[in-house]
């Protein structure tokens, strides 16, 4: 009887050890920074990587060597032993949504309802809006540094190319 006391207690121990490694991780970062800064990195099995990871990302996670996978087997995120690290998140039609690295770089891209990349934009400032059509052709670029493109398609063939730089096609 003492030792399954024993053995309860050791299991209750352990669950708030991992409910206290959660705890941690999302209050100083939410994904892991560098993980082997942590002294837990060594002690943890393959299913408490895997329940850490879900309470974290709110999703089926695999660990790889120092890589992190969604389900669908997206990376999520990716560290060196230098402290480098970067990060990635997706839609639901894992499409990217959002990256960012330990460097300070940052990108979003917004998709239409039809997957199509409509809104970009970066930590430098930088940022570009397409426009198309019902069929899912390109009818219009336009960047942050004044650069735009206008398209026209018969049957998915471009018959007219307008850019800002003054270059046009018109086979109408």
């Amino acid at each position: 009887m003492k030792n399954i006391i024993r053995q309860i207690l050791k299991e209750d121990r352990r669950q708030m050890y991992l409910d206290k490694i959660v705890q941690v991780m999302k209050n100083d970062f939410p994904f892991f920074k560098n993980m082997e800064l942590y002294g837990f990195n060594d002690t943890l099995s393959d299913d408490e990587y895997r329940y850490i990871f879900k309470k974290i990302f709110d999703e089926t996670a695999r660990r790889r060597g120092n890589k992190l996978f969604n389900k669908n087997n997206n990376e999520l995120y990716y560290e060196t032993s230098d402290g480098f690290w970067e990060k990635t998140e997706y839609d639901e039609n894992g499409k990217l949504i959002y990256f960012e690295d330990s460097e300070g770089f940052w990108e979003k891209t917004e998709y239409d309802e039809n997957g199509n990349d409509i809104y970009r934009e970066n930590s430098y400032g930088f940022w570009e809006k397409r426009e198309y059509d019902d069929r899912g052709n390109k009818i219009y670029y336009e960047d942050s540094d004044g650069y735009w493109v206008k398209y026209e398609y018969v049957n998915h063939n471009v018959i007219y190319y307008e850019n800002s730089d003054g270059d046009t096609i018109d086979n109408r």
